[in-house]
């Protein structure tokens, strides 16, 4: 991470705490899990638990194709609500082409412990993709950000390389987002989440492509189809009609072009 990054982080924390627990009530729905859980998927899985900063624990879970090589991995960054459960059944979408899916669960959510902040998860995700690199080649690694997940993904990918970033229902900026959930005023001078997607984006130099619906409530398309005049050519932001935020995987165009791109 470079250090103007660093300066920009470190602001972040002197934002005043009421607000940030405010705005961590607005957008965060955590649903912890006790360090003893057993995870039980129907599909192939391995659990890690990553110590992080000596003392806390970010917990990881790798989805594998069934009796298959794997030729690449999917670095899965969900969306705000529960854990890694909630998203695990959309790992065979990714594992039918052979990829891996490695999900990590962000502070405060499941098994994983410390503070939520915008530099842990962050480092965290820096911690993945370290990971992911001594297994994979740059070029077979895809990063794809979902909702919450969007702001990480996006960010990871203006700090490392990857074959595509694929961003499910992302927003604009959460500052942006901020300004539909709470008065203006206190968006505008308490803002204490940046996740700026709309800088991100330009950023980087690996394929982009976004989807998002016309019927999404919680991040509305008006606000995330801004990111267009963003992308660069031969990058993508494909519309679906009537999509909601959780149903996008329902669609036809979805499958289709994420197909696409996993039998690269």
């Amino acid at each position: 991470m470079n250090k103007k990054s660093n300066s920009s982080l470190k602001n972040d924390q002197q934002t005043p705490g009421a607000s940030y627990f405010f705005q961590k009530k607005i957008m965060l729905r955590p649903k912890t899990l006790p360090g003893n859980y057993v995870f039980s998927f129907d599909f192939p899985f391995r659990e890690i638990n990553i110590s992080f900063e000596t003392k806390y624990n970010l917990n990881l879970i790798q989805f594998f194709p069934e009796n298959a090589k794997s030729k690449g991995v999917v670095l899965y960054f969900h969306g705000n609500r529960d854990n890694v459960i909630r998203y695990s059944k959309h790992a065979p979408v990714f594992t039918k082409h052979q990829y891996e899916v490695w999900m990590i669960d962000y502070p405060e959510y499941g098994k994983s412990t410390g503070k939520f902040t915008e530099e842990n998860v962050y480092r965290q995700a820096l911690i993945l993709y370290n990971m992911a690199s001594e297994k994979f080649n740059e070029k077979n690694i895809i990063l794809y950000g979902k909702s919450l997940g969007s702001g990480i993904a996006s960010w990871l990918a203006t700090q490392r390389y990857c074959s595509h970033l694929i961003l499910e229902t992302p927003y604009f900026s959460m500052k942006d987002l901020f300004h539909l959930y709470a008065p203006k005023f206190l968006a505008s001078k308490f803002i204490h989440f940046k996740f700026p997607n709309n800088e991100n984006i330009q950023k980087v130099t690996s394929p982009i492509t976004i989807f998002h619906g016309t019927k999404d409530r919680v991040i509305p398309y008006a606000t995330t189809a801004k990111l267009r005049d963003y992308l660069k050519p031969g990058d993508e932001f494909i519309t679906l009609q009537n999509a909601s935020h959780t149903n996008v995987n329902e669609y036809t165009q979805y499958y289709e072009k994420l197909n696409a791109i996993l039998s690269r």
